[in-house]
């Protein structure tokens, strides 16, 4: 069996404004999303090595959670830390706009603690939930140290953090490093901006850092990409590289009446990464991923996920 190592962080959601006319909910969010698309989406010679970290006061909820999913590898689980989990408020100001508030402090990775745990993984998914799970040193020593395949959701690289715990769309700070230490990135569409006003100018600044995949969600639109010269998916030949050109295109998404946003962009990216890892054209992957994506924008929550993007029938 292969392993795919996933880092991000679980998150207890408090939900306003998504039923206009129902009262707030809470549940889990946050990684709970891509560990649900990445279980549905991996070939059968794939398994989830979790490298999260969950606070003590929800640790043992969080670790219920994982019972429903079919492709851990034998004896995975998240790893209790002596703090307040991170608890996030969602208010929905439109069913693509939403503004939030953070509290709780899980702590970020740092590469002695990470180093040891990668040591026999294949490759590694990271989705920046908090965006402090792990500094800009920590990632360019994983990339030195770790020759897998690397996808990165960077989302919440993206949002400051006000003192009253208020999320706030910002510019990455050194953002051509940042791309440095990944295989394929993934931002959405008001991400991109903060980049650059120039999508030509990001995807050659992307591709010149070393990064083979840039994709753009852009909502109920889809996703648009730039590959690199004889980039179509891992574990593919990639001997014809010389000479092709870069290629990009956009894949429209599944028309679809949605029920919940939330979290459609962690399902996209876990899925798509894991279409990838199996070899998958670049194309066919982000279909597939865009699918599981309108799935999950048809069900409300991270609880029984994973069985609803499997097309299983799931009780209230």
């Amino acid at each position: 069996m292969r392993r795919v190592g996933v880092i991000g962080t679980m998150v207890w959601d408090v939900i306003h404004g998504r039923d206009p006319v129902g009262p707030p909910t809470e549940e889990w969010g946050g990684i709970a999303y891509a560990l649900s698309g990445m279980d549905t989406a991996l070939d059968e010679d794939w398994e989830i090595v979790p490298l999260i970290r969950v606070g003590r006061d929800l640790a043992p909820q969080a670790g219920t959670f994982l019972r429903d999913l079919s492709r851990l590898a034998p004896g995975a689980r998240f790893i209790e830390v002596p703090a307040p989990n991170n608890r996030v408020v969602l208010r929905y100001q439109s069913a693509e706009r939403r503004c939030e508030r953070m509290q709780g402090g899980v702590p970020g990775w740092t590469w002695p603690e990470l180093g040891p745990l990668v040591a026999d993984l294949d490759a590694l998914y990271i989705n920046f939930i908090s965006g402090f799970e792990m500094c800009l040193g920590t990632a360019q020593a994983l990339r030195q140290g770790f020759r897998g395949p690397i996808y990165a959701d960077l989302h919440s690289l993206f949002l400051g953090m006000q003192r009253d715990g208020m999320r706030t769309l910002q510019p990455l700070p050194n953002a051509p490093s940042w791309f440095g230490c990944f295989d394929a990135i993934q931002v959405n569409e008001e991400e991109m901006h903060q980049l650059s006003p120039d999508p030509l100018g990001l995807s050659a600044a992307a591709l010149g850092a070393g990064v083979s995949l840039l994709l753009v969600t852009l909502g109920s639109r889809g996703t648009a990409y730039v590959a690199a010269p004889g980039f179509d998916g891992w574990n593919r030949d990639e001997s014809g590289a010389a000479g092709q050109p870069v290629r990009t295109a956009l894949v429209a998404a599944p028309v679809v009446d949605a029920l919940d946003p939330t979290g459609c962009g962690d399902v996209f990216g876990a899925a798509c990464a894991a279409r990838l890892l199996a070899g998958v054209p670049v194309p066919d992957a982000i279909r597939e991923a865009n699918l599981l994506a309108a799935r999950n924008a048809a069900y409300r929550g991270a609880g029984g996920l994973v069985r609803h993007l499997r097309g299983e029938l799931v009780g209230p």
